[in-house]
């Protein structure tokens, strides 16, 4: 079986687990179960192989509890992060489930108990609150203790089914390819409360690689509305590891979503000393100015949502908003999060950001800020999507592209609107689609109906309008006709229709003769 048809085999599998088990249970609620015991398997079996070393001789889920020193404890923590006891491995509960009638609480104590080990060691932040969506004890699951535990067993039991193969080789990416196949299917089943947190991997794919365009190194990532922490993944995993030098940033303010971004980095082998992700409004209460500024900034933030704007009067002060003299709207924080991100941006940095394309082209205050960001040549390129690329929403995107170290002062316009292959009920990129895209940023060559690089100058004369169609011309499809040819058609049709109704008046006069 090739490793193509082995994912498609095991995200087959995983499905039916998610929809078969969960009974009446909404698959977005749902979903935190099958995640859960994913990641609770993930975790086990890596600590295992951690304790085991690659020494054949040693079976680590075969022993007490009591074979545990504190000292091998302790040295297990300072690497993994968190500890796990062989009676807590989820070899050993799984094989006792069924016949578990304490299941439910024996696996909230199992799971206080990892976060727990972490408290006074580096980890600490980076485990706390990881099961906390995990919740054993939840009605969801049933009314009664019984129905609970069936429920759970259940869940386990399909996840130890799962075939990752030998813990060695792929079976990491198999983990977080799994991992990512569920919370993009819930995305794309919740609808748009779901969409919000996930960008389907393709449209990731495009914005990493255009953040990290021709950057041999970067010294970090930073995603500030981060989500399950999908756009930092693709850098990951598109990228040698060492190109990132000091890890992965983000910050998320839903905290479901923020245990799901990272218990993400753990499922795709990220050590919790390579990643940072913080909970918070990234707005009001930014994390990581002390260690900005960013090589590489990512971000697909929510779209024209309510933020406090100028009812806070101290942020027209802030270092992130003052240079451009205006906050974004109360109603549309759109410029915000670009203002955001271009303040934690390096001087030889990208950021790469998914827009709403009202804010390209509305007056007031974001027209301020477009002049800014133009004035002080900070736009490498504004590049239009197909619609219906993400889940829940089939508005056509746009990504912005900021830059502080351009050596011209063009701004490059591409229209890619019509890239795309119908997939389902989505449209996708495919590597085609990012490669022409990736070719024409990288040149940033003139081409008809797809690409042009416009002098700042010229948008400031067309009161800073950043619509991609403002600059390149849409193709005609229509058909071009022949007026001459047309105009003689239509007079010998007229011609016709003389010659028949005279005829016809003809035979009308002789049958009423």
């Amino acid at each position: 079986m090739t490793s193509a048809q082995q994912r498609a085999a095991l995200q087959s599998q995983i499905w039916k687990i998610a929809n078969e088990v969960r009974g009446a249970v909404d698959g977005w609620d749902f979903k935190q179960y099958v995640l859960g015991a994913l990641f609770y398997r993930f975790i086990s079996e890596n600590f295992t192989s951690h304790m085991e070393g690659d020494d054949e001789s040693i079976q680590y889920a075969k022993l007490t509890d009591k074979n545990i020193t504190p000292a091998i404890k302790e040295d297990a923590i300072k690497t993994k992060g968190y500890f796990i006891y062989p009676s807590q491995l989820f070899a050993n509960i799984v094989a006792e489930a069924d016949k578990n009638e304490n299941l439910n609480t024996e696996l909230a104590a199992i799971f206080k108990a990892i976060e727990a080990s972490a408290i006074g060691y580096p980890s600490e932040d980076d485990i706390k609150g990881l099961f906390a969506d995990f919740d054993t004890t939840s009605n969801r699951l049933g009314n009664t203790v019984k129905d609970k535990n069936s429920r759970l067993s259940a869940v386990l039991r399909g996840v130890a089914g799962l075939d990752f193969g030998d813990f060695h080789g792929s079976q990491i990416d198999l983990f977080g390819d799994a991992y990512e196949f569920l919370i993009s299917n819930y995305a794309a089943n919740a609808g748009k409360s779901g969409g919000e947190f996930f960008t389907p991997q393709h449209v990731s794919k495009l914005i990493a690689r255009l953040a990290m365009h021709k950057q041999t190194s970067v010294n970090k990532i930073y995603d500030p509305a981060c989500g399950s922490g999908s756009l930092l993944l693709q850098a990951k995993k598109h990228f040698d590891e060492h190109i990132i030098e000091e890890g992965f940033f983000g910050q998320e303010i839903n905290h479901t979503t923020y245990n799901l971004a990272r218990m993400n980095m753990f499922l795709h082998n990220i050590n919790y000393d390579k990643f940072n992700i913080q909970l918070g409004n990234t707005l009001t209460d930014p994390h990581f100015g002390k260690e900005k500024p960013f090589d590489a900034i990512v971000s697909n933030p929510p779209y024209s949502i309510n933020w406090i704007g100028s009812d806070d009067p101290t942020l027209i002060n802030d270092e992130r908003f003052a240079p451009a003299g205006v906050l974004a709207p109360k109603s549309k924080a759109d410029f915000a999060f670009v203002l955001h991100a271009l303040s934690y941006l390096s001087s030889k940095g990208r950021a790469a950001i998914v827009c709403f394309p009202g804010i390209f082209y509305r007056g007031g205050a974001e027209q301020k800020i477009r002049q800014y960001l133009v004035d002080h040549n900070f736009i490498e390129t504004v590049i239009s999507l197909a619609p219906n690329l993400f889940y829940g929403t089939t508005i056509a995107v746009n990504i912005l592209v900021l830059s502080k170290h351009k050596n011209d002062t063009t701004t490059q316009f591409i229209d890619a609107s019509g890239l795309f292959k119908k997939e389902t009920n989505n449209n996708i990129l495919t590597e085609e689609h990012i490669e022409q895209m990736m070719q024409v940023f990288d040149n940033k060559a003139d081409l008809p109906h797809f690409a042009k690089s416009v002098q700042n100058e010229k948008i400031a004369e067309n009161d800073y309008n950043l619509s991609v169609s403002n600059y390149v011309e849409t193709k005609d499809n229509r058909e071009v006709i022949d007026i001459t040819k047309l105009n003689a058609e239509i007079k010998t049709t007229v011609a016709k229709n003389d010659q028949l109704r005279a005829e016809i008046d003809v035979i009308v006069a002789e049958i009423e003769g």
